[in-house]
């Protein structure tokens, strides 16, 4: 990146390496809720936010990948699932305080779960 990039999901005021002022929402805009945005589009079948932020969630957000996969398989309709990862190295953090950060501030606005599911799975 060559500075002033951010991620869609970068929150106001998060700093990072390619935008070390952080999101400003009168140039950058507020964040994208993408789970949200996309559930509302005809044809979504099944939709949810996961984390892999601890052993448990890692084996949450596999059966939600196995699940939208089947519901595409069989012809359901659209499925996504959004992950919510950690960036040590960017954010300028350890890992441990990264995943504290993730789970802490990024849930809060980006909250887990399921938003749409119309799958009949």
């Amino acid at each position: 990146m060559t500075g002033g990039q951010m991620a869609p999901t970068t929150l106001v005021g998060q700093s990072t390496t390619t935008s070390p002022g952080g999101r400003d929402t009168s140039r950058a805009g507020f964040p994208i809720r993408v789970s949200e945005m996309l559930a509302t589009l005809d044809g979504a079948t099944f939709i949810t936010r996961q984390t892999i932020t601890s052993p448990k969630e890692v084996n949450a957000t596999k059966r939600a990948i196995k699940k939208a996969f089947q519901v595409q398989m069989a012809g359901q309709g659209f499925s996504l699932v959004e992950i919510l990862s950690t960036c040590p190295t960017w954010w300028g953090q350890s890992p441990n305080e990264s995943l504290g950060w993730a789970d802490d501030k990024m849930q809060a606005n980006y909250p887990l779960g399921v938003v749409v599911d119309r799958s009949e799975l």
